[in-house]
C-alpha cells in the first residue's frame, strides 16, 4: 500500500487510475470502516490540494471544497441560513475530529446517521465530482442512493459542494436527538430552512435523518408551511405535523431505538426545529 500526499488535482485524478486507490482527506470515516481487513491500494491524501479547502462565495451562492473541514466551516462568516449547517458541525464526534474530518468526507461515508446530510439538503446542495473524463454536478439527493452507498463512479473524486444563493432572510436550524449530549449516533435529527414574509412564510425546507435508509426532505410538510402565518403555526403547537407528511421516512428498530420511537421524535424535532428557525429569523430580520 502506498500513501501519496497529492500536490495538486491532476495528481490526484492520475493517482486514481490506479486499481483500488482511494481517495482520504481527513480519513476519520476511512480508517474505522476498515477494521481489521488490509487495503491492498494505494492511499490518496487530497488535503492539501491547492482550492479544494476553504468556503468562498461565487456568482450565484458559495462553493466548499472537498478538504474542507467542520472546524473550518464553524469558523466560517456565512449567512443565517447556514446556521443549520454550522449546529450540525458542531454536533460531529469530538473537537478533535471536527478539525479533521471533512464535509465531503462525511458525504462520501454515506452513513444514514451523517450530521451533515439533512442541513445540506436544506440548501438545496449539489455535489461537484471531478474525474480525468471531466466535471459533473447532481443534486445531493441523488448522489446519496443508500446506507454507504453514493453515486461516485471510480476515478471520481468529490471536489466540492455547491450552495446556490438563498433569500438573504433565510434561516437555518438543526436539533439531534442522542442517547447523551456529545460523541453520540443520533437517533433521530432534523434540519429546517425557513424564510420568512413579514408575518408567514413564504419558503420552508425540512430534512430528517437517521430514519430512512438516506436522509429525506418532507415536501409535503413543506408545501404546508408556505403561507402560514405565525400565530397560526404558534397556535398549531405539534400539530403542524400530520401523518402523511412523514411519509418520505422509512426508520428501523435498532439498538438506539424503535421505528415507532424514531417516527415520534422526528415529528417532535420537526416542530421544535420550525419554531427554532422561526424565532432565529424574526430576531434576526425584525
Amino acid at each position: 500500500m502506498g500513501y501519496l500526499v497529492a500536490a495538486s488535482l491532476s495528481e490526484v485524478l492520475d493517482a486514481l487510475g490506479k486499481p483500488d486507490a482511494a481517495v482520504i482527506a481527513g480519513g476519520t470515516d476511512w480508517f474505522p470502516a476498515q477494521g481489521t481487513k488490509p487495503f491492498k491500494g494505494d492511499l490518496v491524501d487530497i488535503s492539501r490540494v491547492p482550492g479544494l479547502r476553504g468556503i468562498t462565495r461565487e456568482t450565484s451562492g458559495w462553493r466548499i471544497g472537498g478538504a474542507t473541514t467542520w472546524t473550518d466551516l464553524i469558523r466560517a462568516d456565512l449567512p443565517p441560513a447556514f446556521d443549520g449547517l454550522k449546529a450540525a458541525a458542531r454536533e460531529v464526534g469530538s473537537i478533535q475530529i471536527q478539525n479533521a474530518g471533512t464535509v465531503a468526507g462525511n458525504l462520501c461515508n454515506a452513513s444514514p446517521a451523517a450530521d451533515g446530510v439533512p442541513p445540506l439538503l436544506t440548501l438545496g446542495a449539489l455535489v461537484e465530482l471531478v474525474s480525468a473524463r471531466g466535471i459533473r454536478r447532481m443534486a445531493l439527493s441523488e448522489f446519496l442512493i443508500g446506507p454507504r452507498k453514493t453515486a461516485l463512479m471510480p476515478g471520481e473524486v468529490l471536489a466540492a459542494l455547491i450552495i446556490p444563493d438563498l433569500p438573504g432572510s433565510a434561516q437555518g436550524a438543526f436539533l439531534k436527538l442522542g442517547a447523551r449530549h456529545y460523541l453520540v449516533i443520533s437517533i433521530a435529527m432534523v434540519a429546517a430552512l425557513v424564510t420568512l414574509d413579514r408575518d408567514r412564510v413564504a419558503q420552508a425546507a425540512v430534512a430528517v435523518g437517521s430514519c430512512s435508509a438516506t436522509a429525506q426532505r418532507l415536501p409535503a410538510l413543506e408545501a404546508d408551511l408556505i403561507g402560514r402565518s405565525l400565530d397560526d403555526l404558534r397556535a398549531a403547537g405539534t400539530e403542524i405535523i400530520v401523518p402523511g407528511h412523514l411519509a418520505p421516512l422509512m426508520p428501523i428498530t435498532d439498538v438506539r431505538g424503535s421505528a415507532d420511537y424514531r417516527l415520534e421524535a422526528a415529528a417532535t424535532l420537526c416542530v421544535r426545529a420550525l419554531h427554532m428557525a422561526i424565532a432565529q429569523g424574526e430576531n434576526a430580520h425584525g
